[in-house]
């Protein structure tokens, strides 16, 4: 057989009402494929709480990937203390680590004195634009986890992104480290906004 077939979710609209079926879509094609892990994003806990619901009993292991401290307010860590602490209570491993598609790259964007985008930049954003915001979530997640030594890089993994906030983009994607970046490959696209 030349070609398998897979079913393929899309959501209405993005957003974080999708967080449960998400949720939902990524344990079964993890489970149809043998693979052993989720990755997912979430930025305060609330959406990788609902992954580990999910997850309980499948034997499947969770990775969280929060945002970097500071994204958003200098020197604070967005994600809840005590989400944190029931996600590794449950075997989830909690991941936090410089943002990969943009990291010091904003921060030369962003300056009056220098300006202009960057190569990094404008590939996040074509993930973005041309697929789902989850899409670039999620790479950027699996990127992170890799340079952290959270997931290995030679067996795929099931990542999860969102709009905003929850999860709505559920993708199969075989890891690499930031520095060997075009080794990552999305292998399947498992479910995401059809709008965006």
């Amino acid at each position: 057989m030349a070609y398998v077939e897979r079913k393929v979710c899309y959501f209405e609209r993005p957003g974080p009402e999708n967080t449960v079926d998400a949720a939902r879509l990524a344990v079964e094609r993890a489970m149809e494929l043998g693979l052993d892990t989720v990755v997912v994003a979430s930025t305060s806990g609330r959406t990788a709480l609902r992954f580990l619901e999910a997850i309980r009993g499948t034997g499947l292991r969770l990775v969280v990937v929060s945002h970097v401290v500071g994204f958003s307010t200098p020197g604070v860590w967005e994600f809840d203390p005590a989400a944190a602490l029931k996600l590794r209570e449950g075997g989830a491993v909690v991941v936090t680590g410089t943002h990969v598609l943009s990291g010091l790259e904003r921060a030369f964007s962003a300056s009056p004195k220098v300006g202009g985008g960057s190569r990094s930049e404008a590939v996040a954003e074509a993930l973005r634009r041309l697929i789902a915001v989850g899409l670039k979530v999620a790479v950027e997640c699996v990127l992170i986890a890799a340079d952290q030594g959270a997931i290995p890089v030679d067996r795929e993994v099931v990542a999860c992104g969102g709009t905003g906030t929850g999860s709505d983009t559920v993708v199969v994607i075989r890891p690499a480290h930031t520095s060997r970046f075009f080794d990552c490959q999305v292998r399947e696209i498992v479910a995401m906004p059809r709008e965006r």
